[in-house]
């Protein structure tokens, strides 16, 4: 678990940005304390979900601006590879390189020693899985061994990312969420979605990174099942789903009494949703979702690990909307700590 954040404020991941220099210039100066690493997917094809991390993909092919796997060509030299690698901990071949992640390649060049936390993206196996089809346009999720390879290569990928993370910027603690959006399909049975095989896959990458791991879904999903996952921080849309979430309300205050996080998504990242909206509005959102569960646990230990967020990245807006969206994340977390901690 990562050190309690206090309710500060940070973002989720993209940008609609074009020039990764601005974007951390712009991040660095909203979320100073917790500072998160920006994606910009509008720059380029490949710094898009899972485009980003898809580099080491064995089979991978790109068509039409689709991301496709050659199951018609043995890849079993490759795959073999991806499991010697992580076996013996080898994440070096596993990092970004400019074209697939220029926010991140630029945030390396920061001095962000002054942080509390700095915190990545990547894509999570499930919608990795879930968004790449072979020859049959079958989700290679479906395929039981592919399906664990991913794993295996998103664990590599992160604990690459933590420990460049560290090497780069003297930042204090390091936190890679997965960016898993497909489950909301956990107990669908339209898209079906194998629990058990989620759980293997989040055990193999909680086993290989050593800092802060957490999970992203901006859609309902099985609150339970993903709880009892034990991330380090939960990031969710407040904003739309908080009704759901709270429903689970004795396991999220069993999450957050053992150290979990929740970012509580307040803030919509549509900016046509957001524009309605008032920092005051938004603010007594939050409040009233801080009233409900406060009223089954103490006031101190929710704003200790909770967490102020945009609802997801935010992509359908330019830079004045987005930073209009993450300036309000920033006032609602200012106005919380003087109201908890009397900042």
């Amino acid at each position: 678990m990562i050190s309690s954040p206090h309710s500060l404020a940070t973002g989720v991941g993209a940008l609609p940005h074009t020039d990764p220099v601005v974007a951390c210039d712009d991040v660095l100066a909203i979320f100073p304390g917790f500072v998160y690493v920006p994606t910009l997917p509008d720059r380029n094809l490949l710094e898009s979900i899972v485009f980003c991390d898809s580099e080491q993909l064995p089979g991978r092919m790109i068509r039409e601006n689709r991301l496709l796997f050659d199951s018609t060509t043995d890849h079993a030299t490759a795959i073999e590879k991806v499991y010697m690698d992580y076996v013996e901990g080898n994440y070096a071949p596993y990092g970004f390189h400019p074209d697939y992640a220029s926010g991140f390649i630029e945030m390396m060049s920061r001095d962000l020693s002054g942080a509390m936390v700095l915190k990545c993206q990547v894509t999570g196996p499930v919608t990795f899985g879930m968004q790449v089809v072979d020859a049959d346009k079958r989700p290679i999720y479906y395929d039981s061994q592919l399906a664990d390879l991913l794993s295996k290569m998103i664990a590599l990928k992160a604990r690459w990312c933590e420990m460049e993370m560290r090497k780069r910027t003297g930042v204090k603690e390091t936190l890679v969420v997965l960016n898993e959006p497909y489950f909301a399909s956990l107990g669908s049975s339209v898209v079906p979605i194998d629990q058990s095989m989620v759980k293997s896959g989040w055990e193999d990458i909680s086993a290989l990174v050593e800092g802060g791991l957490g999970i992203h879904c901006c859609s309902n999903t099985d609150w339970e099942f993903v709880l009892d996952l034990r991330p380090s921080v939960l990031s969710l849309d407040a904003y739309t789903t908080a009704k759901e979430f709270l429903l689970y309300s004795d396991s999220l205050i069993t999450f957050m009494e053992q150290g979990g996080v929740v970012a509580w998504g307040i803030v919509p990242a549509e900016y046509k949703i957001f524009e309605p909206e008032t920092p005051e509005t938004l603010y007594q959102k939050y409040l009233a979702i801080r009233t409900q569960l406060c009223s089954s646990m103490p006031e101190q230990l929710f704003d200790a690990q909770s967490l102020i967020t945009p609802s997801c990245g935010i992509r359908f807006a330019d830079r004045s909307g987005a930073l209009a969206i993450m300036k309000t994340a920033a006032q609602i977390s200012q106005r919380v700590r003087h109201k908890a901690c009397g900042e």
